[in-house]
């Protein structure tokens, strides 16, 4: 255990003063900014007449002024931005060790292999949780600035709870990310995986099958494609759940035994 947490303070020390910290913050502000900037154009009957483009997404998303909708937006930001920002996440804190060269250095420290990849995944499960909880106080904050009607404590909870399990989906589909950004050495190969099932997503989804494809799931949990069009079941969460336990297992197993001299 102590030298787990040694491993850990390593990866935050590595991580800390990073570019891509303050990136991931401003990309996931985006979220609860531009559905601020909703609810501000829908609470303005001239800015709505004005702002015509906007006002078409507005009526597609099918949302009013309100806590109601303002959570629904960020639920969903979460269940579809959330692929991409959190996935650039692991491919950073995964990818950068052959990037930047340092795998050889990392591998002859007096920590297992293990130890040091268990590290990486916390590193990843803590910054992509800080990111979620910073979502929903700058909503709350942009919500109040606005005087948004509608605000409950039950309709707060309710919120929370399909808003952090929707976080938890997306978080557990990082561990594949992980194993690509080792096997392709940097960041090309793990980026182009994410472009991929954000494509298949919508693939998927319109033929009808969304609700078995895992990167899919926490989408149409959040709602995004309407209430629970698709619905998800046992078979829906346990294929994201067995997808995740694979992309831990290949990466540890190839972490371990890979000759990282090559």
């Amino acid at each position: 255990m102590k030298n787990q947490m040694y491993a850990l303070k390593a990866e935050i020390a590595k991580n800390r003063h990073s570019k891509i910290l303050l990136i991931s913050f401003i990309a996931f502000a985006l979220v609860p900014v531009m559905g601020g900037i909703f609810m501000l154009v829908m609470q303005s009957p001239e800015a709505m007449l004005k702002a015509s483009a906007l006002n078409a997404k507005i009526e597609a998303m099918n949302v009013s002024a309100d806590w109601s909708s303002f959570f629904m937006i960020l639920s969903q930001g979460m269940g579809v931005g959330g692929i991409m920002v959190l996935g650039f996440i692991v491919t950073w804190i995964f990818g950068r060790e052959y990037s930047d060269n340092t795998v050889k250095d990392l591998l002859s420290l007096p920590t297992s292999r293990t130890k040091i990849l268990n590290a990486k995944f916390i590193l990843y499960f803590v910054w992509s949780l800080v990111l979620a909880i910073f979502i929903v106080i700058l909503g709350l904050i942009i919500g109040l600035a606005l005087q948004l009607p509608g605000f409950g404590n039950e309709l707060f909870f309710m919120f929370l709870k399909k808003y952090f399990i929707t976080t938890f989906l997306v978080i557990l589909l990082g561990t594949p990310l992980a194993f690509f950004s080792m096997i392709g050495k940097g960041y090309l190969a793990p980026l182009g995986f994410v472009a991929l099932t954000l494509v298949f997503s919508q693939i998927i989804g319109a033929l009808g099958y969304g609700n078995y494809f895992p990167w899919a799931v926490p989408a149409i949990f959040s709602g995004t494609v309407g209430e629970y069009k698709e619905p998800l079941n046992a078979i829906s969460y346990g294929i994201l759940f067995i997808v995740s336990a694979i992309g831990y297992c290949i990466t540890l197993l190839f972490w371990k035994y890979t000759n990282h001299n090559k």
